[in-house]
């Protein structure tokens, strides 16, 4: 069991969940914000309590000065910039505080750059602090629920995690139509995509593939493209009749030569699409598990549309804040899923 006491949090970025984060922070009963970078210098100078959505002052101001909170006294780090700054995090350990972060980097040390990853631990020894990755999805889905349900098997065949979303309330022009590719003539998937997310999941699944015995050789990623049958006005705008409206990408992990954990991720702002056989539903996640005992499991969000876009950043914002006392107490290093107790988050 974790140390029940007053964490002391710095808030690192204040984008669409670690604005969330913030907020989180803010309300906790067992944390003290004291600290928040920003990465605007619009932000700068603003109380974390207006950042946060809030209709109070928390006294707590914006900075992007990370060499004044590094010299701040707190318990951790909720980094969730865009992009890791491998010198201001080795900085941030070193000095004594842990962290918690969105970012990718460190599901699985083994899949670290070893450079990299010497930096980390020997900051974290020099600082007596650990990091840990951990999010919805690489994080919750792909760990945290992935473990109880291996562990009603004693033979395992495979697993297959299925992410559903639905981006087409999501207003973001720019990243639907310009990053992602939604509206674009069906051609040939971007295969840096696919390489994108091997990255995050492929490490993720690497880390229960050694936890269970069967340490992931390989890692394969692909993507696929698929048109919608109508023109669609979306949140973002027209998504024209034969266009990209879905796209699957599937991260594969094998154990010599057979596929062992398989993630895929469905994007799509239509289920009405060309290729009926990718069975699209609503938002959420569907896991299987093939073995000697095959579970199903099913897991939707019952939230009204119009409540939807304030409702996603706390699926990826809220497991972070709730494993910082876990992290606080865990011993020196790059922290996993598999060997931190059970995240419990306190609501009172």
């Amino acid at each position: 069991m974790t140390e029940r006491r007053k964490y002391r949090v710095i808030q690192w970025a204040t984008g669409n969940v670690g604005s969330r984060a913030l907020r989180s922070v803010i309300e906790h009963p067992e944390m003290e914000l004291v600290g928040l970078w920003v990465s605007s210098e619009g932000k700068v100078g603003k109380d974390a309590g207006e950042l946060a959505g809030l209709g109070s002052e928390t006294g707590v101001k914006a900075t992007n000065s990370a060499a004044d909170l590094i010299a701040l006294d707190a318990d951790c780090v909720l980094y969730m910039r865009q992009g890791t700054d491998w010198d201001e995090l080795v900085s941030i350990l070193a000095s004594g505080k842990n962290v918690v972060t969105t970012r990718g980097d460190f599901h699985h040390p083994g899949t670290i750059e070893p450079a990299n990853r010497k930096r980390i631990e020997d900051a974290c020894q020099q600082g007596g602090t650990s990091i840990y990755s951990t999010g919805s999805s690489p994080g919750f889905v792909t760990e945290a629920l992935t473990i109880p349900l291996l562990s009603l098997a004693r033979r395992h065949d495979l697993i297959t995690i299925d992410e559903y979303a639905d981006v087409s309330s999501r207003d973001s022009p720019e990243m639907l139509f310009q990053i992602m590719g939604f509206g674009e003539p069906v051609g040939p998937y971007d295969q840096r995509r696919a390489e994108h997310l091997k990255g995050d999941f492929g490490s993720s699944l690497s880390q229960i593939g050694e936890a269970i015995g069967l340490p992931i050789d390989e890692i394969e990623a692909f993507g696929e493209l698929s048109g919608t049958k109508e023109t669609l006005h979306i949140a973002a705008g027209t998504v024209e009749a034969g266009t990209v409206g879905a796209m699957r990408t599937t991260i594969t992990c094998k154990h010599q030569g057979r596929s062992v954990l398989r993630f895929r991720a469905n994007w799509y702002v239509t289920t009405d699409i060309q290729d009926e056989g990718w069975n699209l539903r609503d938002s959420g996640w569907r896991i299987q598990t093939e073995g000697d005992t095959p579970v199903l499991v099913d897991i939707h969000f019952p939230v009204p549309e119009e409540d939807y876009a304030a409702f996603t950043p706390g699926l990826t914002a809220h497991r972070p804040v709730n494993a910082i006392a876990a992290v606080c107490a865990a011993e020196p290093g790059i922290r996993t899923t598999v060997d931190l107790p059970q995240i419990v988050p306190v609501f009172a």
